[in-house]
């Protein structure tokens, strides 16, 4: 950047494509440094308390104004700023809006955009699509928790929710366990099951099996790995939230959840190993949302969080992955260690990896670059 004049790269969609966005190996490397990154504090997200997972305007049910927006399914707008230190160095913040019926109109249900800034003076750097973006962070952080804390030599991955998310992570974790061979997804419906065994595949030909499940039961048995993807509208009750039996669970079995999922009560205080992305962020969600949390924020992690409340868990139960990574705590214990791996989604995952494709960009050329001025007017 030269001064005063600013220029922003602006990169779409196949711009990030070209750029990388979709390398599962070089994302889930850059999301364990990032956990690292975090483990040392090195950052800072919303809030005073430097770890909101954003800033979202939701909907009344009803309106007297007449161009205002209700309540509906995923319908918001939300903003998550975040500055990463360590390798990366950057500032940044991922803005979207989110409305399931964007489907009808052939649009994804929500549609993000992501913007770099200079730490030092908050100038713009680049302004990206951040839909692939986002996704591959998101199965990034889970592959982070394969990578380490998967069972040797597995070979039956289980996935509920075979959308974008689970999508990747398939493809992710693949990448990162050539034993898998066998695939069992349970969707709810034809349509984005058939688009995953489509995309499965063309891309990871080592599964030689591929089973769609007719129940949660029998994804869950005899499975190594096990990805949700499962998501939940705020306000449901946790009866109707997608419940795994302990007697389902095939010992040694690895969870990612980054969608809803719960578990028996016994199996989370006595016998599961618990780690999280960022056990920060649920504190700050606990913070947020009103007892008990994991009515309103359906990541595992509040369930955690409300079980300290109710003085069934400590927290010196629950580690963080970022921790492990760094050596400060133990990973995988024993072959027949059940993990349960909390992930919750936080900007500094799209500050980080965004900062590697913009990179990436710049060394290949890619992109548009937008003059934002020669001089300031005002200054």
């Amino acid at each position: 950047m030269s001064y005063p004049n600013v220029d922003i790269l602006y990169l779409n969609e196949q711009d990030m494509l070209k750029a990388g966005v979709d390398d599962v190996v070089g994302c889930t490397n850059c999301m364990e440094e990032l956990l690292k990154t975090l483990d040392k504090g090195d950052y800072r997200m919303g809030g005073d308390n430097g770890n909101s997972h954003g800033c979202m305007i939701s909907f009344p049910d009803q309106t007297p104004f007449p161009n205002m927006p209700v309540n509906g399914p995923d319908r918001r707008f939300m903003a998550m700023p975040a500055y990463v230190g360590g390798q990366t160095d950057m500032a940044g913040v991922k803005w979207y809006g989110s409305n399931v019926d964007n489907r009808e109109k052939g649009l994804p249900r929500s549609i993000l955009m992501v913007m770099l800034n200079d730490k030092e003076t908050g100038a713009p750097l680049s302004l990206m699509s951040g839909n692939l973006l986002s996704a591959y962070r998101t199965a990034g952080i889970p592959g982070v928790g394969v990578k380490h804390l998967a069972p040797k030599n597995a070979k039956v991955l289980g996935i509920v929710g075979p959308g974008v998310i689970n999508t990747i992570a398939i493809q992710t974790f693949a990448s990162l366990v050539p034993t898998l061979d066998t695939l069992k997804i349970k969707g709810r419906g034809r349509a984005s099951i058939d688009r995953c065994v489509s995309f499965i595949s063309e891309k990871c030909p080592q599964f030689r099996n591929i089973v769609v499940c007719d129940t949660l039961e029998e994804c869950v048995r005899d499975s190594d790995i096990i990805s949700f993807a499962t998501t939940m509208s705020m306000g449901v009750s946790i009866e109707d939230y997608p419940k795994v039996k302990t007697e389902w669970i095939k010992k040694g079995a690895l969870f990612c959840l980054p969608g809803c999922a719960d578990f028996e009560d016994e199996l989370i205080i006595n016998d599961a190993k618990l780690v999280v992305d960022n056990i920060k962020l649920y504190e700050a969600w606990a913070e947020e949302y009103p007892y008990p949390t994991f009515q309103t924020v359906f990541i595992l992690g509040s369930k955690f969080m409300d079980m300290i409340h109710d003085g069934k868990l400590t927290k010196d139960r629950i580690q963080d992955l970022g921790a492990i990574l760094n050596g400060k705590e133990p990973g995988r214990e024993s072959d027949d260690q059940i993990i349960l791996y909390s992930v919750g989604g936080m900007p500094v995952e799209d500050v980080a990896w965004g900062k590697r494709v913009y990179q990436s960009a710049r060394r290949k050329g890619i992109g548009t670059k937008l003059n934002l001025w020669d001089k300031p007017e005002l200054f």
